[in-house]
């Protein structure tokens, strides 16, 4: 039964962490549009959501945690031409938040399907073990 346990566990794991990264997922995606309300003023940065293997010393096994999530500096924040808005610039520009709804659509898809599969072998595991306990009955 041990084994059972440990399965869901690491199951139980792989559900949280996606569940955290469709959580930065949303905040992404709601404020994709966001734009900063003075001039000079930085928009919504996105966030970035990484993971890492942690050993679980009650079963001994390897579980996936949240390692750290940070904002994405690398990617550019889009400019668009908005001459009325608050916050822009000399040009009429403003700073728009470095989101590509498209990427976010992507990411989300992947983190449902991962969850989808964690939800998968948790169930198949605990479907096991009641029959295992049905047959020693």
């Amino acid at each position: 039964m041990t084994d059972f346990f440990s399965t869901m566990k690491i199951s139980t794991s792989g559900m949280r962490v996606q569940s955290e990264r469709i959580n930065v997922i949303a905040q992404n995606t709601a404020n994709a549009d966001t734009a900063p309300s003075k001039p000079g003023e930085l928009p919504y940065t996105r966030k970035q959501i990484s993971f890492k293997n942690v050993l679980d010393k009650t079963t001994g096994q390897k579980i996936v945690a949240v390692d750290k999530i940070t904002e994405d500096k690398k990617s550019d924040y889009i400019k668009k031409y908005m001459p009325g808005h608050p916050a822009a610039d000399v040009d009429g520009y403003v700073q728009m938040p470095n989101v590509s709804s498209l990427v976010e659509a992507m990411d989300m898809k992947e983190a449902s399907k991962s969850y989808q599969a964690n939800m998968g072998i948790f169930t198949q595991t605990r479907d096991m073990m009641s029959k295992t306990v049905d047959l020693l009955r």
